[in-house]
């Protein structure tokens, strides 16, 4: 049965169905940025779908036919980010939903069409995995605004584009295609733009239908040599070692045994 919530009078929607969860954002009309409300909507609507959804996925897209999102709407800037003060709470928002995501328990898959410039381009380099549609076009406009970029979520571009071209698009804020995001490796794929969903979905989906326990614990590796944590690195060791206890390690070898698809139950 598919459930649904919406967050920040429903500019950020979440639904579920079978262990896949979708996070959209909502505003198309303003090629989905984000206002405030939104931002702090995120880690909430994360947070319903881990807990109350009982998701094993996320894909996170841009409502309606156009665009990833836009990044921070700075039709409020004057208000929320008119001095320094201002500004520092603003982006106390804004991280919170960068770590929502690049700290969500389970993988989150961005499926990206048109703009994803500035804080969609943040929020998707905080996700695991990054789907794009040929007319996808990436930047940072951060410089040419005379802004600093919040300093704790250039660490996802710097994993995830890599030195040289994390430079490139903070100092210059010049554009990106898909064809020079998919070369550095942070698009796994790039779709014709009918198919997009339908690849981000299939990809959701073959993740989903994996043992929750399993997943997760590769995630806390990953993370954990990724960020170089300690901490997390001994997490993932604690619950890596519990998938050898679990019912889901039990069923995993019937099902191999049985030549049948595994059910997996997340225990």
């Amino acid at each position: 049965m598919k459930r649904t919530h919406d967050f920040a009078a429903g500019r950020i929607r979440a639904a579920c169905q079978a262990g896949t969860g979708i996070l959209a954002i909502a505003n198309p009309e303003r090629k989905n940025a984000l206002t405030a409300a939104m931002w702090r909507a995120i880690p909430e609507a994360i947070h319903w779908l881990c807990s109350e959804g009982d998701v094993r996925v996320i894909v996170l897209i841009g409502a309606g036919d156009r665009d990833f999102s836009a990044g921070a709407d700075i039709s409020e800037f004057p208000t929320v980010r008119k001095d320094a003060a201002t500004a520092r709470l603003y982006e106390d928002e804004n991280s919170k939903a960068f770590a929502a995501i690049r700290n969500a328990p389970v993988p989150v898959i961005a499926a990206i069409r048109g703009i994803c410039y500035g804080g969609g381009f943040g929020l998707a380099a905080a996700a695991d995995l990054r789907i794009a549609a040929e007319d996808a076009a990436f930047a940072v406009p951060a410089a040419r605004l005379g802004l600093a970029y919040p300093a704790d979520a250039v660490q996802d571009f710097v994993l995830s584009l890599g030195t040289q071209l994390a430079r490139m698009a903070l100092y210059s804020g010049a554009a990106m295609s898909p064809a020079q995001l998919l070369a550095c490796g942070f698009l796994l794929e790039v779709t014709p733009l009918e198919a997009l969903e339908t690849e981000a979905m299939k990809l959701a989906e073959t993740i989903a239908a994996n043992a929750p326990l399993s997943v997760r614990a590769s995630k806390l590796a990953i993370r954990a040599a990724c960020q170089q944590d300690m901490d997390l690195l001994r997490e993932a060791e604690v619950i890596g070692a519990a998938t050898f206890d679990s019912a889901d390690y039990a069923e995993g070898r019937a099902a191999f045994a049985e030549k049948r698809k595994p059910r997996f139950i997340g225990r």
